[in-house]
């Protein structure tokens, strides 16, 4: 196993022994709890269930309630299943952010921010045309169709919309500082959502 589930804090910067100055996010890892394990002879496959964020019994349905109570004491926000051939963890184990060691690198998965629906030059980074002598052309897309022949846009057209608030991976992060009494981590660089979105990090 080696993955676990978090929340993003913020970001910051902190300075490495030899002086230097780097960016960093401060991201909150666990303490998750392994609510389910699954295993070859009943499901078919090896894997762990982690639950992360308790939260009060009304906010989740009741079937999901029932699954909780059956393995766990507590009900969580955000369940995640994480495929292993690790079989050493049971039902009420908890993990926490000294999982990872510094000097780990960790692949971050998460959702991007939303920018709500965007021109061409914001989304797809086009230069607009010119700002002066009336040329009636600055921030458009321009012409979109063929001629004669296809007779119809072609697909993946480059073309204003919904920007953001897609699942993205952000690999290759270093892992600078751990402080496993709060469940932080420094992880180098930045990472995908705002603050308080839900992540998912696994080791390289």
């Amino acid at each position: 196993m080696n993955s676990l589930i978090g929340e993003k804090i913020g970001m910051t910067q902190v300075y490495l022994p030899n002086g230097k100055a780097v960016p960093v996010t401060v991201v909150k890892v666990g303490p998750c709890e392994v609510i389910q394990v699954k295993t070859p002879e009943k499901d078919g496959y090896q894997s762990i269930q982690l639950g992360y964020g308790v939260v009060k019994p009304n906010s989740v349905t009741k079937p999901m309630r029932s699954h909780f109570q059956k393995y766990s004491k507590n009900i969580y926000r955000t369940v995640r299943e994480i495929r292993t051939s690790d079989a050493q963890y049971t039902s009420g184990t908890i993990i926490g952010a000294d999982f990872f060691k510094v000097g780990d690198h960790l692949s971050v998965t998460g959702v991007s921010k939303g920018k709500g629906f965007a021109g061409v030059m914001k989304r797809h980074h086009f230069r607009g045309g010119d700002a002066t002598h009336g040329s009636m052309f600055h921030r458009e897309p321009g012409s979109i169709g063929s001629s004669a022949y296809p007779s119809r846009v072609l697909k993946n057209k480059k073309l204003p919309g919904h920007m953001g608030h897609k699942q993205i991976t952000v690999k290759n992060l270093e892992v600078v500082e751990v402080k496993a009494e709060a469940n932080l981590i420094l992880l180098k660089g930045a990472v995908p959502g705002h603050r308080g979105s839900i992540l998912l990090f696994k080791r390289d």
